[in-house]
């Protein structure tokens, strides 16, 4: 249950601390106290978009915690387990706090934590209902998740959701799978002319800048050669080169004992000198020898890099995409001969998994059907306390054509009312009015809170559009649900606000020239007081206390 509020710096409220017991809370005080803030702080703490809007004038920040006390085995301890944030006791304890600038930061038993933890916290711990979200009973989208949860159909809806991913997602893997056989089979005749093109072609990769390299020094082969003739003729005039430096070297050996080893450095310089000349003479006439300067050979060169170009281009490929696209399109031919067989192997299991939807779907539409049994007749029974003894609630449940079939199953799923005798049901919005759909939500909420481990309700004026013995009504049942669960209540009903076990009055006061929102506890007089003034208006008459004192006689 929620244990305590604790509100700073949000909207009016500058410091609140609220402690609540469980049972049922009633929250009362007039239209722009502000009851709408403590929701909307509330929430905060649940996981609710922040808005800077909610820091309070001339604040850098606002936050706000929620402590919760929970027993041993609640679902939130697995969910926390799993996050690796430890529970010390029962004690739960969530706050949220936003920045001026829009920034929020959010913990759980002061450790931080993503918003979207906890917001899955703050699920498993309060379910807040607006005084607008009876609206949401008029979308039939709505109405199967609430069936499922009802009927504890959760495990049954996620195996149909698995199996209907399964099926959809290999029929389009087959879809792929067919459309690119079929475009193969429109282009088999051009494939295969292209890959004996290609393969006659045979082209390797690399190969283009190997050519184009080899093409460049042929085009200026004639005058290499001629380069590298004058300079073997440079090294030969004479009686050349090496000869003359042999010469040299045998005029200073012969006087050699005689220079008393001056000779020496310079024999072996025109020695290293000859045998370099040598091996220069020896690469001039190896690199003549290597170079193949035939007119015959260039033009072949030319012609070779010149046609994988022209297949480049014909293909809109660069010239080393050539080999890989060859390869491609030899895959392309591969999938017409092997093709058929992984179609074959693709539409035996989409009909697997389609069969295997059907009949998790069938077993899930026989559930619902026998949950909306039970769900009907626990909620026809809330009816005739809440004053509506001829109404009656019917949960249709009809199968629809496969192209209406989807992840959450075969069903189209609505709830109907009647709210006359002998009338047939129809659909929410045409059928119930604002007061009747107020107390079809409080019907539903009633028999769902039994199957529902949230330990919180918060109601906000579930009351809204009725009075009378109908708002008695509806706090009689909101007693008896406060048994079962904490009930948080907001409300305008006097009927329903003595039915509080604890009852807390919210007023705007103005304070050192500032307006803020206090949050009373009512007790005795203080209590009655209120009440009366609910039942009377601003101007409290012996009436309205007596009449008061009435309703507070009721078991609370």
């Amino acid at each position: 249950m929620l244990r305590r509020l604790s509100i700073r710096n949000v909207v009016l409220i500058d410091k609140l601390d609220l402690d609540f017991h469980d049972g049922l809370s009633v929250l009362t005080g007039e239209t722009g106290a502000g009851k709408s803030i403590l929701l909307d702080s509330l929430g905060l703490a649940l996981g609710a978009r922040a808005d800077s809007g909610l820091v309070r004038h001339g604040c850098d920040k606002c936050s706000v915690s929620a402590t919760f006390v929970l027993p041993q085995g609640h679902p939130v301890y697995r969910l926390l387990s799993g996050q690796d944030i430890d529970l010390e006791g029962e004690e739960l304890v969530v706050r949220r706090v936003v920045t001026a600038d829009g920034r929020s930061r959010a913990y759980v038993n002061d450790q931080a934590v993503s918003v979207g933890l906890l917001r899955d916290v703050g699920d498993y711990c309060v379910e807040i209902q607006g005084q607008f979200d009876q609206h949401g009973l008029l979308d039939p989208t709505t109405h199967r998740s609430t069936l499922d949860a009802h009927g504890n159909l959760g495990s049954m809806a996620l195996a149909v959701r698995d199996h209907w991913r399964a099926w959809r997602e290999t029929q389009k893997e087959l879809n792929t799978a067919r459309a690119r056989i079929d475009k193969a089979r429109e282009e088999e005749e051009w494939l295969r002319h292209a890959v004996d093109e290609l393969e006659k072609l045979g082209p390797e990769e690399g190969e283009e800048e190997r050519l184009a390299e080899e093409r460049q020094f042929l085009m200026h082969g004639e005058k290499l050669v001629a380069a590298l003739n004058d300079a073997s003729g440079e090294l030969s005039r004479g009686k050349g080169a090496e000869s003359a430096l042999r010469s040299a070297q045998r005029c200073l050996e012969r006087e050699l004992e005689k220079a008393d080893g001056r000779f020496e450095p310079i024999i072996e310089a025109l020695d290293r000198a000859a045998i370099e000349l040598e091996e220069a003479n020896r690469s001039i006439s190896a690199t003549l020898a290597d170079l193949n300067v035939d007119t015959g050979h260039q033009e072949n060169v030319e012609e070779r890099l010149f046609a994988l170009r022209a297949a480049a281009r014909k293909y809109n490929v660069p010239v080393d995409g050539l080999n890989a696209l060859m390869k491609d399109f030899r895959s392309q031919i591969d999938q017409l001969e092997f093709g058929e067989k992984e179609l074959s192997r693709l539409t035996a299991a989409v009909a697997q998994y389609r069969s295997a939807f059907v009949e998790a779907a069938e077993k899930l539409h026989a559930a619902r059907k026998e949950a909306a049994a039970k769900l009907d007749t626990a909620i026809n029974a809330e009816l005739p306390p809440l004053r509506m003894e001829k109404a009656s609630f019917v949960t249709d449940i009809a199968k629809t054509n496969e192209g209406e079939w989807g992840s959450e199953g075969i069903d189209r799923i609505q709830f109907t009312v009647a709210t006359n005798p002998g009338s047939p049901p129809g659909a929410l919005n045409k059928i119930a009015s604002g007061g009747e759909l107020s107390r079809f939500l409080l019907a539903l909420k009633v028999v769902l809170a039994r199957v529902s481990a949230v330990p919180s309700l918060v109601f906000d004026e579930v009351d809204s559009g009725v009075g009378g013995a109908t708002a008695a009504a509806i706090g009689e049942r909101l007693h008896l649900l406060a048994k079962e669960r904490q009930i948080l209540v907001i409300t305008h009903s006097p009927q329903v606000a003595a039915r509080g076990r604890t009852h807390f009055y919210i007023a705007k006061r103005e304070t050192e020239g500032t307006m803020v929102t206090r949050v009373d506890a009512l007790v005795d007089g203080a209590r009655r007081e209120e009440i009366a003034r609910m039942l009377a208006g601003h101007s409290v008459t012996a009436e309205a206390r007596a009449a008061a004192d009435s309703l507070l006689e009721q078991p609370r």
